[in-house]
């Protein structure tokens, strides 16, 4: 199998140390080379051809975000952005995002970081994840998001949905992972207000960034999107984001109202991501039966293919992103070979059928 490549970019001599002994402890990556600030990245990157850049955000003489606009103009590759796990490194992540990361990692200690240790294993995965990403999707997926923010009617001030005519009883769940930040994006603000069920989205992502990740939702939906918190009661024309570092399922608040609500624990344990988009779709499987819309996005690994396949056993109807518009073709293509797909769809046509399978 050929090495994945990868030039280490961070102002500090010792998380340069850190992140380069945490990579070549896979035999599957190779680091070809560090760099010390944003200017001689670009030089290494021209010189070296990395498959991957892992990138600080916050260095001496060209900051992480310009850096990424010189990589994804002069050299475009797939770079995983190290931020520190604080408000500011929320924000300047999603920009980065935006601008063509494929993923993060956040630090858990802040720019240096004693403990990288606790994040190895996430920082392995990502590596990998992104090297199999396709960038060109990537920036396919952000031009038809600014196209169509450009002409997409919104349906503001937001009000207390419109009882849906269609079900009150159907749920929406949404799993997605590497990529899935800007993919959603596609997707949530074409859902109409009076669309009129719950919408649960689970995202790995650290729990420090989730908050900030319910925001951008929240502001970019025609209904109101919030931090899912243990306790909320599971209200139609509502969204909901599962934490991060936390497992979410779904509990009976009131049997004769049939009230479900959230519920958050730290088990089951070991599991590869928390939260888990199996555990999740599964408990909301066990109250929701046949009802269950469940969505799987772009992601690495296999998260979330096991629930699809038990949802549609169970009756639940299912989509699936197609490989035309994933960036990581992974969680989705397990599903599909699962049996868990019904719809495989680009992601572009996704809402209108999640509309169409409410109103049935």
């Amino acid at each position: 199998m050929k090495q994945i490549t990868v030039l280490v970019v961070d102002d500090s001599a010792l998380m340069r140390k850190e992140i380069r002994g945490i990579l070549e402890s896979d035999s599957e990556i190779k680091v070809i080379g560090t760099s010390r600030n944003g200017v001689d990245a670009l030089q290494q990157i021209a010189k070296l051809n990395p498959n991957v850049v892992t990138l600080d955000v916050n260095m001496p003489e060209m900051d992480g975000l310009t850096v990424l606009q010189h990589i994804m103009m002069e050299f475009p590759r797939p770079v995983l952005m190290l931020s520190s796990l604080t408000q500011v490194g929320s924000t300047t992540t999603f920009e980065a995002l935006e601008l063509g990361a494929v993923d993060f990692v956040g630090k858990p200690g802040g720019t240096i970081s004693h403990n990288m240790g606790y994040i190895a294993a996430d920082i392995i995965f990502k590596v990998k994840a992104a090297a199999s990403a396709d960038l060109r999707k990537l920036g396919a997926s952000r031009k038809r998001r600014r196209l169509q923010s450009q002409s997409l009617p919104r349906e503001f001030p937001k009000i207390m949905p419109p009882r849906n005519e269609y079900s009150s009883e159907k749920i929406l769940v949404i799993g997605q992972s590497t990529g899935g930040p800007g993919t959603i994006f596609e997707i949530i603000p074409h859902l109409p207000a009076s669309l009129g069920v719950p919408v649960i989205i689970i995202q790995h992502m650290p729990g420090s960034f989730t908050p900030g990740f319910a925001k951008r939702l929240d502001d970019n939906c025609n209904f109101s999107f919030k931090h899912a918190a243990h306790g909320d009661i599971l209200q139609p024309g509502c969204g909901y984001l599962a934490p991060g570092n936390i497992h979410m399922t779904l509990m009976s608040r009131d049997s004769e109202k049939k009230e479900n609500a959230i519920r958050l624990s730290k088990t089951p344990t070991g599991t590869l991501h928390t939260p888990s988009i199996d555990i999740t779709m599964d408990s909301v499987l066990s109250f929701y039966g046949a009802n269950t819309i469940g969505v799987l996005l772009t992601g690495m690994g296999s998260d979330g293919a096991n629930a699809m396949a038990n949802i549609r056993r169970s009756g639940g109807r299912t989509i699936v992103e197609s490989e035309e518009t994933c960036v990581v073709f992974g969680m989705p293509k397990e599903a599909i070979l699962r049996g868990g797909a019904e719809f495989i769809l680009p992601s572009y046509e996704i809402a209108k059928k999640i509309i169409n399978l409410v109103r049935k």
